[in-house]
């Protein structure tokens, strides 16, 4: 077979950029297609502009804890434009970074629209047509709004990075990630917020204690929190005080300046060809793959929000690693889906990794303990803000083995990684209890918890 490539890579978010950089410094020859800025949803409309957004929020909370502990620090609003110039010169800075990266690597990249047409053979939108002896697709998925009346008078979180003011009252509509985090940000900046939640609670995929504290936390915080609230349509206000009104089952008489929609997101399929290739697809359109990422057709592969992995940046990141080391580098290491760390940027952070409460008592049954401890983090409580912290360690059998660990409060998001470790490779409650602790932290209470 003639081919102009090794490895045709569509899709430069984060999977496709680390499977294009691994496969080439295996020696392999790479073309990667991208239309729009290198780095996908992360680095231009998720992780990386929403930790900014998160750590402007965080100054800002910390700025009134100060006031409270005797700084005479005046109230003060974020001027957005200026961070916002801020942020943006920080993402070009990255997309310079992969642009250098790619020509030192000797990797073609296109800025072109790239369809299959069969298993080895890629049509650029320009006509060009390239062939490669595999293929590799990395396109991410997109935010999408149920199919409600007057759904588009609401946005998306796209929409958000967009804002350059917070407006005064927002409506978030979701109870996963995406609602949580903005819901701090925006209301630690100066919003208004009310997250109307479809289920029981916030966060599902967490420990449902600490998804329960975090709920508290918010309302705490001045976020108004609905839950078992089903949407049914969205209607504009007019007169004196215009704005969005929300309809549904339990939803209050309020109306707002903007509606973020965070309802779930949609693979990025629907027009790259895949069935001329034979590759398989399920009912929602993700890519079909095994546990080393090959699809059905030997030739083509997946990795990223495009599969049914866990939506994170470094899950992918680390899938597209392995896979490149089995084609071009001779090991053979499957991702871990098992022991994923995960985080959400609320304010205050809340982590996972390993199994909750409830998922582990369906696995071992009886054979599940659970230790704990609740607590206010020392500069919180010197400012007696009512803010609270809740670890808690998930064990298994006699000897007590670690299967599950959930951090919710301050900087649980920069204790969890070592942790994840530690939790790998089989750390038992007595091995956290024979470590010493580091004294006055957050982070000693999970040595500590009995």
């Amino acid at each position: 077979m003639h081919q102009d490539f090794d490895l045709i890579v569509i899709g430069g978010g984060s999977g496709g950029l680390a499977a294009a950089f691994r496969a080439s410094s295996h020696g392999a020859k790479v073309a990667m297609l991208e239309p729009a800025l290198l780095g996908g949803t992360c680095v231009n409309l998720g992780c990386v502009p929403k930790k900014a957004m998160w750590l402007a929020a965080d100054m800002g909370l910390r700025l009134g804890v100060a006031r409270t502990l005797g700084f005479p620090v005046p109230p003060m609003t974020l001027d957005w434009q200026a961070f916002v110039a801020h942020r943006q010169r920080y993402i070009a800075n990255i997309h310079d970074s992969y642009r250098k990266r790619l020509d030192d690597a000797g990797i073609a990249w296109l800025p072109l629209r790239g369809t299959l047409r069969d298993a080895h053979t890629v049509e650029c939108e320009d006509g060009v047509r390239l062939r490669a002896r595999r293929l590799l697709i990395a396109t991410g998925a997109h935010p999408r709004k149920p199919d409600i009346p007057g759904a588009e008078l609401g946005g998306v979180s796209d929409d958000f990075f967009h804002w350059v003011a917070p407006p005064p009252r927002v409506a978030l509509v979701g109870g996963g990630y995406i609602a949580v985090e903005l819901a701090g940000v925006l209301q630690a900046l100066g919003s208004q917020v009310d997250v109307f939640v479809r289920g029981h609670r916030l966060i599902t995929s967490f420990d449902a204690e600490l998804a329960g504290q975090l709920a508290e936390d918010y309302r705490q915080a001045g976020v108004r929190v609905h839950v078992d609230c089903k949407l049914t349509a969205l209607k504009r206000v007019g007169g004196e005080d215009p704005g969005i009104r929300v309809h549904g089952d339990g939803a209050p008489e309020h109306h707002f300046d903007q509606v973020i929609f965070a309802t779930g997101r949609r693979p990025n399929t629907a027009s790259l060809g895949l069935d001329a290739a034979g590759v398989a697809v399920d009912e929602l359109g993700y890519v079909v793959v095994d546990g080393r990422h090959a699809t059905n057709v030997d030739s083509v592969f997946a990795v990223g929000d495009v599969t049914r992995d866990p939506a994170l940046t470094p899950v992918a990141i680390a899938a597209a690693r392995r896979l490149m080391d089995r084609l071009y580098g001779g090991r053979d290491e499957p991702l871990d889906r098992d022991h994923i760390p995960s985080v959400v940027f609320s304010h205050p952070p809340i982590g996972m990794v390993g199994l909750t409460e409830q998922a582990a008592r369906e696995r071992h049954g009886d054979a599940v303990s659970t230790v704990r401890a609740s607590f206010r983090p020392m500069l919180h409580a010197l400012a007696d803000s009512p803010q609270r912290s809740l670890f808690k360690l998930v064990c298994v059998g006699a000897e007590r083995r670690v299967v599950g660990i959930h951090l919710l409060g301050e900087a649980a998001d920069e204790i969890l990684q070592g942790f994840a470790v530690a939790l790998k490779r089989g750390i038992t409650l007595d091995d956290l209890h024979d470590t010493v602790a580091i004294h006055p932290t957050s982070a000693e209470e999970v040595v500590l918890m009995r």
